[in-house]
């Protein structure tokens, strides 16, 4: 069962948020009341919808003591005690500690591992396919950093991805990519491994990270495009290292400005996701397994072009649609996750 006083302080809030918002006094908190709100209200719904349902299961048993009555009743009943178990189950989920962070936008890195030509070809090729489903979520995705191999491949990508939900999707891509394919430069048809990686970082807050400016040193330098090619002579690109964690950014867009604000928000953005790391560390200190923990080290899944095969290591799912994945469809997989990642929480709560 769940607790009656948790449901009731939530729809006790949710009512006084309402209040607050069509009697409009909430001033300048109207944009964080607002977010508050709209975070609620599917909640609300979710846990109404169950207690329209106990009180259905209530006025049935009740029935039973009608004769007249009492047919209907032990014809509704069994229906409405099957509907309460699936009802209960989505009230937990509902429920369910959210990650803060899962409504903010979203850096992607992607940079080759393990495999030199073919990684950076596979990295080209992840970073198309997180293009591709982000369109099809109606997501932006903005390049903010891209270098760029001889053979075309990436050597490190750096972008933005905005829009509903983003963060909450997209942190299950971090960690290790791996492919298996007969490289295009592979004269002898051998199947070549070899590994790209992948991290996902929620994008900071002017409120969440404060920098000293004695932290940081600034450099501009002239940036080269890919392949020598739009070779940018002025010296506009901006490289940012921060001292106490040697952290180094770099942009290299043709606007000197743009580029300082580009690497102030990612520098931002990776301080923020170091101390995230450390809380949930901390926290987690005691857990088996973590899914979308975000470290970077573990090899998450294998992308196998032989068999059309995609396998994800941490919930053991392999999917035999492997050109459906490339080209941007992800539900599945990170449906999958995400599921998986609640009935971990769930565990955890003893729900």
């Amino acid at each position: 069962m769940i607790a009656a006083d948790k449901i009731e302080t939530l729809i006790d809030r949710f009512q006084f948020l309402e209040a607050k918002m069509a009697d409009g006094s909430v001033g300048s908190d109207i944009a964080k009341l607002g977010r508050e709100y709209a975070e609620l209200r599917p909640v609300v719904e979710t846990v109404t919808a169950y207690k329209d349902l106990l009180q259905q299961i209530k006025d049935a048993e009740a029935m039973l003591k009608d004769p007249e009555m009492r047919e209907l009743a032990e014809m509704e009943l069994p229906d409405l005690r099957d509907r309460l178990e699936a009802s209960e189950h989505e009230v937990q989920l509902a429920l369910l500690p959210k990650d803060a962070a899962d409504a903010r936008p979203a850096l992607l890195e992607i940079r080759p591992g393990t495999g030199g030509d073919e990684a950076s070809l596979f990295a080209g090729d992840l970073l198309r396919m997180y293009q591709r489903y982000a369109e099809a979520q109606g997501w932006t995705f903005e390049i903010l950093e891209q270098s760029e191999t001889e053979v075309g491949g990436i050597k490190e990508v750096v972008a933005r991805v905005a829009g509903e939900g983003v963060f909450a999707k997209l942190k299950y891509e971090s960690g290790v990519h791996r492919v298996q394919r007969v490289p295009e430069t592979e004269s002898g048809g051998r199947i070549h491994t070899s590994a790209a990686t992948v991290a996902v970082l929620p994008e900071a807050g002017d409120v969440d990270v404060q920098i000293n400016p004695a932290d940081i040193r600034i450099d501009t330098m002239r940036a080269s495009g890919s392949g020598g090619q739009h070779v940018n002579t002025t010296d506009s690109a901006v490289r940012i290292l921060h001292v106490p964690t040697g952290i180094i950014v770099v942009s290299s867009e043709k606007s000197q400005h743009r580029n300082r604000e580009i690497a102030m928000q990612v520098l931002k953005t990776r301080l923020f996701d170091l101390e995230r790391q450390r809380i949930d560390s901390e926290r987690s200190a005691d857990r088996k397994s973590q899914v979308g923990s975000g470290d970077r080290s573990e090899r998450i899944r294998t992308y196998n072009f032989p068999q059309g095969r995609m396998t994800d290591h941490r919930i053991n799912l392999t999917l035999y649609a492997l050109g459906q994945v490339m080209q941007g469809d992800l539900d599945e997989v990170i449906g999958a996750l995400q599921a998986d990642a609640q009935a971990t929480l769930l565990a955890e709560m003893g729900a």
